[in-house]
């Protein structure tokens, strides 16, 4: 488990600390200030690997980062280290680290990072494996690390596992419909043959009375596949390995999630994080420890649909905004906002008006006009520009109106009697 992450000169931000929740840390901000950046560096920390590109920072000051890993039952230890110029490196001490977890961090291009305790960090051989980073295409066909095939990719081992019955396939439709929203359950077809010339069969989904290849299943549908796929894998493949070095499997997972929302129609962005709870102990085969989970989201859904069960004991929002050119980072600023309306209109995301930008500005307008204010902008000038505006962008049961009418008929009698 990851304690918290204090970086100096490195990022948008000269000074910037982000103390991780024990179970949910909802990052939420604009564009480029550094929620996948975050995601990144946190990976580092407990893996010590790079998902990506190598932190660089962007000063010539001296840049460091700080940070704490808490293992099953250790205390917190604290980790820290000065960025080398010389190789573009950031140097860690030699001891042995704490042990986090089995760590999977599904990443926004459509990749994977599995970091496994059993064939990551308990193996000594020399040809062990720093981590298993999977591109897009790598997650569905296979991937090799130093001519070794480590991992056969979805189509294959999903058709492998259910012509073979095995518990892996059991887990992966259990997993499956735990992920899928109600209203739409996802189940495994039988494999067929797709292509003409292939030699192999290929994974079916049940689809209503369809029968649909999931090579051909759409973007978001593949996402969530792919999730459900790497969760099973990752967590079947580091028992089987903790079974070939003797040690008793581990059961505690850290997960990071970038932009879960990507591809999914709301009503599964609305079912996504929560399902994924249910999912890891569908896997386990119990409640345990919940796996401490780190989410980047745009999306008002993603937060609202964690309202149920937000606990401030285990879980955090961790709110990224900009202020006279620097990064903050606000924690604890929790508040249950009810509908997705009232989200998009909060601090969190920060709109004016739940509406498009036209909308936003000739209601702008009209409340300028109703406090009898003339600075109006171009076009907008007069009460019947306004009216004519607001009866093309709002519908005519809108909440505006009644404010509207009310007081613009007011004005008229006013001046009529004067």
């Amino acid at each position: 488990m990851l304690k918290y992450l204090h970086l100096k000169n490195v990022g948008l931000a000269p000074d910037v600390r982000v103390d991780w929740a024990d179970r949910l840390s909802l990052i939420a901000g604009d564009n480029g200030l550094g929620k996948s950046f975050l995601l990144d560096l946190a990976w580092w920390a407990l893996t010590r690997t790079w998902a990506g590109s190598v932190a660089l920072p962007m000063t010539s000051k001296k840049a460091t980062i700080n940070y704490a890993v808490k293992g099953k039952s250790s205390l917190p230890k604290e980790v820290n280290s000065e960025f080398h110029r010389a190789d573009a490196s950031w140097p860690l001490p030699q001891a042995r680290p704490v042990m986090p977890g089995i760590v999977v961090y599904i990443r926004i291009d459509g990749g994977f990072s599995v970091w496994d305790p059993a064939r990551n960090y308990w193996r000594t051989d020399p040809a062990r494996p720093a981590a298993y980073h999977f591109k897009a295409d790598e997650v569905w066909n296979g991937l090799e690390v130093n001519g070794l095939r480590v991992c056969e990719g979805l189509e294959r081992d999903w058709v492998n596992w259910q012509e073979g019955r095995k518990p892996q396939f059991r887990a992966l439709e259990k997993v499956l419909e735990v992920m899928s929203p109600l209203q739409e359950p996802l189940r495994a077809g039988p494999p067929q043959r797709i292509f003409i010339g292939e030699g192999r069969d290929r994974p079916t989904l049940l689809v209503g009375n369809q029968t649909i290849p999931v090579a051909l299943a759409s973007a978001g549908v593949r996402r969530i596949l792919a999730l459900v796929y790497f969760l099973v894998w990752a967590w079947h493949e580091h028992a089987v390995a903790a079974k070939l070095l003797g040690k008793k499997p581990e059961d505690r997972f850290v997960i990071l999630f970038d932009e879960p929302e990507t591809h999914l129609h709301p009503r599964w962005q609305r079912t996504v994080l929560p399902s994924l709870f249910k999912a890891v102990n569908e896997l386990r085969g119990k409640a345990g420890t919940p796996p401490q989970v780190l989410v980047a989201t745009h999306s008002p859904l993603v937060v609202a649909s964690i309202e149920p069960i937000f606990d401030a004991d285990l879980d955090d929002l961790i709110h990224l905004s900009l202020s006279n050119g620097m990064v903050e980072i606000d924690q604890g600023g929790w508040a249950v906002q009810g509908d997705v309306t009232n989200w998009l209109v909060s601090e969190t995301f920060g709109l004016e008006q739940a509406r498009s930008k036209e909308a936003e500005e000739v209601i702008e307008a009209a409340e300028t006009f109703m406090r009898g204010d003339k600075s109006l902008p171009p076009g907008l000038t007069t009460r019947a520009n306004i009216h004519a505006r607001l009866q093309k962008l709002l519908p005519a049961g809108d909440v505006f109106w009644p404010r509207w009418i009310v007081s613009t008929q007011t004005k008229s009698a006013s001046k009529g009697k004067a």
